[in-house]
């Protein structure tokens, strides 16, 4: 498939699928396929701020051909409870992951991250290297994020969301204002559609969500708290790593890739350099094919 023939499903079709956990008083919005054919892997997807799991939609079809698929909005994004005076952190997004998994008796599988889900990943790379994961983890690839936070450029209206004043970003967030933002981070020939920008704005306010764009910010502090863990876990790992990354992304770009690539041992990394921060919607099936083949190198479908 093409570029072009690979888009996000329709944000309603992807609403009525969803199926609803809940974790304490938080109800949390997950998705599968394929989850009777044995024969396939489990792929955990794990998306990024501020969107949600629909950012996957495009490349689902390709990916579920091989792999059983799940993922889950993150406290606080999407269609997943949002709430208001909440102390958001990496540390409980990783736990709600294995809360999922263990939910649905998965007890390996890859992982497929971006963004926020980065540094989620690199928490839950972490559990597995200690061997505290309640699964068994066996591979993952990253897109854009901040995987060392010496090299993630943060956006203005970041910068805004973690000073005093970060109540303000939600109520100052528009539509038209999501479209500036996001065409500042996508590539020059790759900008979201019409229709891409109108759903990621639906989901992010809903449930109130606007009123916590800011809370949920609080990642990028603690990716620099936490950064002698996070980094160690993608140095000290056993596990197949692959990053495939935007290079036109001006938050986690080109200049992400080359440094990976220098700190990160034997670096298994591709770049699309005329792709911006979200791989996976502006060029899904570049994406795929760097995921699959990564996936045959590391032969995970060797049993098959």
């Amino acid at each position: 498939m093409s570029d072009q023939q690979l888009t996000l499903r329709s944000l309603d079709e992807w609403r009525s699928s969803a199926q609803f956990l809940t974790v304490g008083t938080h109800r949390m919005a997950w998705w599968s396929s394929g989850e009777n054919d044995e024969t396939k892997p489990w792929l955990l997807l794990i998306h990024g701020y501020p969107t949600s799991s629909w950012d996957w939609t495009a490349v689902w079809p390709v990916l579920e051909k091989k792999f059983r698929l799940v993922a889950m909005d993150m406290l606080g994004f999407g269609l997943s409870s949002k709430p208001r005076d909440h102390s958001y952190s990496i540390i409980e997004q990783a736990d709600l992951q294995e809360v999922l998994l263990e939910f649905l008796n998965i007890s390996e599988a890859h992982l497929f991250v971006h963004d926020y889900g980065n540094t989620v990943g690199q928490e839950l790379l972490a559990r597995h290297n200690e061997k505290s994961l309640s699964f068994s983890l066996k591979s993952m690839v990253f897109l854009n994020g901040g995987l060392f936070p010496e090299m993630h450029r943060a956006r203005p209206v970041q910068r805004l969301g973690l000073t005093p004043l970060g109540p303000l970003l939600g109520k100052m967030m528009s539509r038209d204002r999501l479209r500036t933002s996001f065409d500042k981070v996508f590539g020059p020939e790759t900008k979201a559609s019409e229709e891409e920008i109108s759903g990621h704005w639906k989901l992010m306010k809903e449930n109130n969500g606007l009123a916590v764009l800011h809370r949920l910010l609080r990642y990028i502090p603690e990716r620099r708290a936490n950064r002698p863990r996070w980094v160690k876990a993608l140095s000290e790992t056993t596990i197949p790593l692959r990053l495939i990354n935007g290079g036109a992304d001006p938050v986690s770009g080109e200049h992400l890739f080359y440094y990976y690539r220098e700190h990160v041992p034997d670096a298994d990394a591709v770049l699309l350099e005329d792709i911006g921060h979200y791989p996976h919607t502006e060029a899904p099936a570049r994406v795929c094919e760097g995921f699959l083949a990564f996936h045959e190198k590391s032969r995970t479908f060797s049993s098959m």
